[in-house]
């Protein structure tokens, strides 16, 4: 049975043409006149709409998402969010992002594979256009990667590639290592201003990354200054308070170390506090990599030579900008290489 106002007022202007016996009362009236009838009794009990459009009356549109570019959400898994170069990299993705409209969902892996992977599924239940990985295990993640892919879901890696034979990557946005490795051996080189000496390297092998930068950095030693001999090269896990420690270790087996490289700055850090202990600040030469602010202070005060320079923020951006060009139907580089350059003292005071 029909009820409510609509139906009364129907109702109503029947009674109008017809009398209450089916009967005529008034002359016949045309459609429009009831129209206006019907309407004026029904507002009286509650309105009438009336729609020009072929969707219901009074409904909105869904949210904007679908082929539009638009409205997107892309999921971020950081191997360490609590590192000032990735907070740097979030900061310049989430920039760069609003300039499309998109949301960028960060997650910290926390260095830890498995929550890394359980990210990824986290992601792919959420239906997020894309993903951005910097792995924390760079062979251990391609299972993840199959996983997006086989969900239709387009993968991007940031500043660490994957390293697995399986899964596929859209695009590897990072800082050229090689020649950032360069950069921190030549830095070296003008530190022990060609007299040689001992070198050690504080290293993270399992990081694709880092073995690019150690690759570029022997490569420099070789070419610039072939008399400086690196006796050590010594995973220190990234970490500053195991670098450190690591730097405890090589201090004693090498007392006339002239240099040290340590590979980010969280391990130049560490080796700077452990030449500082030993009363040796200025004797021995420390290079990092990446000149964070907690390094340029270092840096200023002569505790660190100097370091390689990335941009962290420039890498973000331009992986937006790979993504944004994928979602519209264009297809980015296979590599993106942000360029490297040095930070001295010299930096410091400008």
């Amino acid at each position: 049975m029909r009820t409510g106002a609509n139906y009364v007022a129907i109702r109503s202007a029947a009674t109008l043409r017809r009398g209450s016996t089916g009967g005529p009362r008034i002359r016949s009236v045309g459609m429009k006149t009831t129209l206006v009838l019907v309407c004026a009794l029904a507002f009286a009990l509650g309105g009438c709409t009336t729609s020009t459009g072929s969707g219901a009356a009074g409904s909105s549109p869904g949210p904007s998402g679908g082929s539009g570019t638009g409205a997107k959400t892309i999921g971020f898994s950081v191997q360490n969010r609590e590192a000032q170069f990735y907070e740097d990299m979030e900061a310049g993705m989430k920039a760069e992002a609003a300039k499309y409209g998109y949301t960028v969902n960060v997650v910290d892996a926390a260095r830890d594979n498995a929550k890394q992977q359980s990210q990824v599924e986290d992601f792919i239940s959420q239906k997020v256009a894309a993903i951005v990985l910097t792995p924390y295990d760079s062979r251990a993640i391609g299972s993840a990667i199959v996983e997006a892919n086989q969900a239709g879901i387009p993968v991007f890696t940031a500043d660490i590639a994957n390293a697995s034979s399986q899964g596929t990557v859209v695009t590897h946005i990072a800082s050229d290592n090689v020649q950032g490795g360069g950069q921190a051996g030549k830095l070296m080189c003008a530190a022990l201003a060609g007299k040689g000496g001992a070198v050690a390297i504080i290293d993270e092998p399992e990081v694709t990354s880092v073995q690019d930068r150690v690759k570029g950095f022997r490569a420099a030693i070789a070419a610039g200054c072939p008399q400086a001999t690196i006796v050590a090269d010594i995973d220190g896990g990234g970490e500053r308070a195991k670098a450190s420690s690591v730097m405890d270790d090589i201090l004693q087996a090498h007392p006339n170390l002239k240099g040290v490289f340590g590979i980010n700055d969280d391990s130049a850090l560490g080796a700077a506090k452990s030449v500082q202990a030993a009363g040796l600040t200025g004797k021995i030469a420390v290079i990092g990599y990446d000149a964070s602010p907690e390094a340029r202070t270092a840096i200023a005060s002569g505790s660190m030579y100097g370091d390689a320079i990335q941009h962290p923020d420039q890498i973000g951006a331009r992986t937006i900008d790979a993504i944004h060009a994928y979602f519209s139907g264009q297809k980015p580089p296979a590599r993106i290489a942000v360029p490297v350059g040095t930070y001295t003292k010299a930096d410091a005071s400008k």
